[in-house]
């Protein structure tokens, strides 16, 4: 029987963190750009971005797992230049935890743009704002539900990731251990105990996550939300 472990859970928590940070930083102009052009390369931008919705975790993991070791070109970049490796360490993680995420950040910002009036832009420039100053002031406070969205959604789907993180790194001890992970090796050595609590505490954050967002957008929504 083991003992109830915090550090699966903040570390996590800690990669969940530093993804939707860094996605929502990366996300916002790209998100704004696709909402604006009508290029026909578009559609291959979107799907490209969504693969990760519908690629089975293992998939993708593998192929990342791959892509980041120290004999293809990246790792092998990283290595000689920065003595850096990426498969088997928190970094890793956090990169494939943002790739796999991105879609789930970039997808709520981006129609939340489309939604913007094209007048309300419009009289933006014309009063003298910069796209810059449009973005900060006018575009980004007319889409806090979708933002909401956004940043709870991917906080919670990437607390929530086992094959990717799995297949890039592994299991090891407060470098990659994640929760899910730590499930998954508990159902192993057949402690089902420790590992219903594990699933307890996941599945009720997993509740509260989403009541914040359905709560949060329905006062956006509502008459002087």
């Amino acid at each position: 029987m083991n003992h109830f472990d915090t550090e699966p859970f903040l570390l996590s928590f800690r990669l969940a963190a530093i993804t939707t940070i860094l996605l929502f930083l990366f996300s916002v102009p790209l998100a704004w750009k696709l909402s604006q052009t009508r290029s026909r390369s578009k559609p291959f931008v979107e799907a490209l971005i969504s693969l990760p919705i519908v690629l089975p975790p293992t998939v993708l993991g593998f192929y990342l797992l791959v892509a980041l070791s120290d004999r293809a070109p990246v790792g092998m970049f990283l290595k000689e230049m920065f003595n850096m490796d990426l498969v088997f360490t928190f970094e890793g993680v956090l990169i494939a935890s943002c790739i796999y995420s991105f879609p789930f950040m970039l997808q709520p910002l981006q129609s939340g743009m489309e939604q913007i009036p094209a007048k309300l832009l419009e009289a933006s420039y014309v009063l003298g704002k910069s796209k810059l100053e449009t973005l900060l002031h006018v575009i980004l406070p007319g889409i806090k539900p979708s933002i909401l969205t956004g940043v709870i959604i991917t906080f919670a789907h990437t607390v929530g990731e086992f094959g990717v993180v799995l297949m890039v790194g592994g299991s090891i001890q407060g470098e990659t251990r994640v929760a899910s992970i730590a499930i998954y090796e508990l159902v192993e050595l057949l402690d089902y105990g420790t590992a219903h609590i594990y699933s307890l505490i996941l599945i009720a954050f997993s509740f509260v996550v989403l009541m914040v967002v359905y709560v949060l957008n329905h006062r956006y929504r509502a008459p002087g939300g």
